[in-house]
Order: structure tokens, then sequence, then C-alpha cells
């Protein structure tokens, strides 16, 4: 029998925020994260921060205006996930409108380069006949590669999110909200949303110029479905600033005014586009786009969001499905070997570590990070999941617990033990590594050391944040839109998670591992739930008449039938 759900109901201020035309539990939800004016509900374009703010953009825009009259041949080195996907897509397409000529991208492959602005990179790119580089969600830790460019006789313009080392890359320009002295007041942007923002500054400026007299001057906000897909893909904190640039992309994607290749990806994913929300980019798209990366090449996903053509997107659209599902089945072996390794350290140790870093020689470096999110969840502890990346040296993928920054947790590693980590980046949540495959139980032995130190008086049983219960005039079609229109939710505004206890009138399961169920509330009130990914170990199991549940309230559209229903995320016998 499971152990009953740790449910914590968020804190909601005892004033609520000045938002009198809206019910007094949107109210209260929007308090709980962090609310306080009508204001910073306002999801239009005006309310977007100015470029003006952005350290480095006047530079860049100055030298990418001197590429454009002396036609230099201009590079684009992106990053190999959805967000370097889109934002390498995004500078294509909207430096083309622009009228530049000589234009051309690449994308290092994981297997053979590795991440970001290597000097192995810049080579290809010199080659190439590259003038210009510009680094799009990458390059702010590409030291080397940066000198490299310099030596080549290169100029680099780098644009990134992630955050800087204590020494930054030698370039042209480098346009990252968070490098020293950066005033922006979104420090949050995703890569693509740096991205953006140049090209607007890049626009604008031309206009200024009179450049446009003779053309019609491209419309920034036509590649906003882009921005919002790579924002959310890239599990960014959506503060004000993003859910704006995420809403106005949302908007777009609805009304079909997207790029092909989104619309071939929503169709294949037997999505509809009117209906998508927030959390179709980041669980829908943004793995299938993913999937290229991870297992192939990011070239296909790239050439996917440029396609004109919707027959040649729903083609790439196919593969990028295909590839996918190898990736979930690849996923779903690694996760299987690694629980298995967790419940042999349990039976040796009795508890498991407060850190847990895993390694299987056979592992795929495409997919460690996900496993590493997957292992995370189920046993609430920071993780790493490790594959080689060579004979010699171990790739990793790190994913944290709220509370606990795994970046800084990997820099206190490497400054108290030398030599065992090789290299390290990335935010509070996610970083990635490298070490050699001989300080792997090294690793092992310090990473959960350290981890319960910094976590020390914490309890590691993990908690579900909830927004209370609902009652039975809530549990409504009505209630279900309003969530849906109160978005778009996401990374650090959290979609709204409600709990309570609800009598099962039936209970079966579907595709194998699912379970439907049919849910009575204490006054009668009957809904439809389900529970996806059960222990099929446990349920369904007839003899547990009550539930206690973690859920969000959704809609349900079947066969022109619409209805609220209940979407499980956790479950356990009352």
């Amino acid at each position: 029998m499971s152990e009953p759900l740790n449910i914590v109901r968020r804190a909601v201020p005892d004033s609520l925020p000045n938002l009198s035309n809206l019910s007094r539990r949107l109210q209260q939800i929007y308090a709980s994260r962090g609310v306080t004016d009508s204001s910073e509900l306002d999801h239009s374009t005006r309310s977007l921060l100015h470029y003006d703010g952005l350290n480095g953009l006047s530079s860049a825009v100055e030298r990418l205006c001197q590429a454009l009259e002396l036609n230099h041949k201009i590079i684009i080195v992106g990053d190999f996930d959805a967000d370097g996907a889109t934002s390498t897509a995004l500078c294509l397409l909207a430096m083309k409108q622009m009228g530049f000529q000589s234009l051309d991208y690449l994308v290092p492959n994981r297997f053979d380069f590795g991440y970001g602005l290597s000097p192995e990179i810049v080579e290809v790119a010199h080659q190439n006949g590259a003038e210009l580089i510009i680094t799009v969600d990458n390059g702010i830790a590409c030291l080397a590669g940066a000198r490299r460019t310099r030596e080549l006789g290169m100029d680099l313009i780098v644009t990134d999110h992630h955050l800087p080392a204590e020494e930054l890359p030698e370039a042209d320009a480098i346009v990252n909200p968070n490098q020293p002295g950066c005033e922006f007041m979104s420090k949050h942007l995703a890569g693509v949303g740096v991205a953006f923002y140049l090209m607007l500054a890049l626009c604008r400026h031309l206009q200024q110029q009179g450049y446009f007299e003779q053309q019609k001057a491209p419309n920034p906000a036509d590649f906003l479905d882009l921005v919002a897909l790579g924002t959310i893909a890239d599990v960014v904190m959506l503060d004000q600033n993003n859910r704006v640039l995420v809403h106005q992309g949302l908007q777009r994607i609805r009304s079909g005014r997207c790029r092909p290749g989104i619309q071939a990806m929503v169709e294949v994913a037997g999505r509809n586009l009117a209906d998508l929300q927030a959390s179709d980019l980041g669980f829908v798209l943004g793995p299938r786009l993913n999937a290229a990366g991870r297992l192939d090449d990011m070239v296909m996903g790239i050439e996917c969001l440029l396609a004109d053509d919707i027959g040649r997107a729903r083609q790439m659209a196919v593969q990028l499905d295909s590839l996918n599902q190898e990736r979930k089945d690849i996923e779903a072996s690694m996760k299987q070997e690694a629980v298995a390794i967790l419940d042999s350290l349990a039976l040796q140790e009795e508890t498991l570590p407060d850190g847990i870093a895993l390694y299987q020689s056979d592992w795929h470096q495409g997919v460690i990070g996900i496993v590493a999110g997957r292992i995370k969840e189920q046993y609430f502890r920071p993780t790493v999941a490790f594959a080689h990346q060579d004979d010699d040296t171990l790739k990793g993928s790190a994913r944290s617990i709220p509370g606990l920054h795994i970046r800084d947790l990997l820099e206190e590693i490497s400054h108290r033990y030398p030599g065992v980590i090789s290299k390290f980046g990335g935010h509070a949540m996610a970083a990635g590594l490298s070490l050699p495959v001989s300080q792997f139980e090294a690793f092992k032995t310090v990473f959960a050391q350290v981890a319960g130190e910094w976590l020390s008086g914490r309890s590691l049983a993990g908690e579900i944040l909830s927004d209370g219960e609902l009652n039975d005039e809530q549990l409504s079609l009505e209630f279900a839109e309003q969530l849906k229109q109160a978005g778009p939710w996401g990374q650090g505004f959290p979609e709204p998670l409600f709990d309570g206890l609800f009598e099962v009138v039936e209970q079966r399961l579907v595709g194998d591992k699912h379970l439907k169920l049919q849910l009575g509330t204490a006054s009668g009130k009957v809904i439809d739930g389900i529970a996806f990914n059960v222990d099929t170990r446990i349920w369904p199991d007839r003899r547990i008449r009550q539930v206690q549940l973690a859920y969000k309230l959704d809609i349900n559209r079947y066969r022109g039938r619409v209805s609220p229903q209940l979407l499980v995320d956790a479950i356990a016998p009352a």
C-alpha cells in the first residue's frame, strides 16, 4: 500500500492584490505566486521590457549593420536543444527578412563536438567562410572557442542567458542579461528571448536609419511563436516579461499564425492548435524537437522550424516524432536500470544518500538529463546521471530539488576537491559537468556528502505544494476555463494544483498503465479523473473506496462532449 501524500498548502497573503474583476479563488492563486498588482497580469506587448536595458546590444547591432552593408558571411552557432534550435531559426528568419544575404548556421553534434562554441566548431565555421560568428543560447562559458575565433580573424557576437564564470569570453559584443553590470530587469530570459531582443533592436535601428524605405519592415512579433516554444521548453522562470512573451506566442499559435513546422509538430502529436497550452509546448513539442539533438542531429529540428512548406514540415515532424518515441524507449530502459541500482543501494545502506550520482557504461548521453530528472522526481534528491563522452571522460547531467542551487553545489565541490570535476556549468535547477572516468567514485562520495551538508535539517520526503481544495461549484467547466485563461503557467509560476479526498465510484486501467476514475465528492457530485503511468502493482484495487488526490482541473474533449476532468498528479488510498 502506498504512503499518504505529503501535501503542503501554499501560503496566501492576508491582503489580496487589487484584482476585483476576478473571483476570490483566482485572486488567492495569483497572490500565492507573488502577484501584487493587476499590472503584472498585463500580457500585451506594450508591457514588455525595452531592449535598452540589455548591455552589449548597441555594439552587437553596430557590428550586424556593418555585416549587412559589407555582405559579410555570418554563421550562427546554436545549441543542440529546443532553446538553441528556436534561437537559431529565429535569427536566420529575422535576418533574411531584414535583407542579410550571406547567412548560415552550425549546431555542434553533441557526439562529435560537445557543447557550445568549441575550438573545433570554430574551425568548421572558418572553413565555411565565416567572417562573423553569432552564438545563440551558448558562448558565455566558451573561452577557448572565443580565443580561437579571434586567432582566425573572425568577429564574434555572444548571445546567451547562462550564468557566466569569473572570466568572460573575448568577443566584439556580449548580450546576456546575467553578465556583470547588465541592468536588464528580467534575468530569466531564455536563449531565444535574448535572440529575440537582439533582432528587435536591430530591426528598430534599421527602421530609424530609413533602411526599409524600399521594402516592408519585418514585424518582430511574427517570431513570438518560436520565442514561446523555446522559453517553455527550456524551463526558465516565467517572470512577468517571460509570461508576456509566452502569452503572445501562444496567441499566434492558437490562431494559426505560426511557423509551418510548429503546426506540423502539433498535428503529428494529435493536438489542436486552437486549444494549445503552455504545458503542451513543454511536454509535447519540446521533447519532439529535443529528440533530434539528443539522438541524432538538431539540424533536423531547425530545418523543421525553418520550413516554409507545410508538406515538407510534416515530413520532418514525422521523423522527429519517430526519434522522440525512440528516445522514450531508451529513457524507460535507463530509468529501470537506475531504479535497480538505487534499490540495491538502499538494501545495502538502509537509506539513500542525500545526493544521487549514477553511471552505467552503456547509457546514452543524449538521455541522461531526462533520466536524472525522473530519478530526482521519484526520490526527491539532487541527482546526476553520467554516460561516456569518450573512453576517458564521463559527461554528467544534474537535476536539483527546490532550495538547492545545483551549479553552486558543483562549484563548491570543484573548489574543495580539485581535480574531481573537469568542467561544469548551468543553473539553479539543472547543470552539466564532465569528469575523468577514474574520478566517478570520488565524485559520487563527495556529491552525497556536500549535498547532505547543504540540505541539513531538511526533509527529503517530496512535498506536494497545493492550492487547497475545490468545492463542488469550482469543480466545473467554467472554473476550468478560467484557469486556462489565467496562465500562461510554467516554471516559477506553476499551474494551480489542488488536493482533496474523493470516493472512488469506478476505476479501470486504460492503455495498460493509466488509471481512469469516476470520483465522488462528499456532497455527491461525480467527476471524471485520470492518473497517468500509475503503479500497476497497486492500481486498480477494488478494495480502495476512498482516495487522496493532488490534481489539476482540466477540460476533457471527447467525441464532441466537453466536460471538466481531474488530471491526477498523485494518488494514495485514504
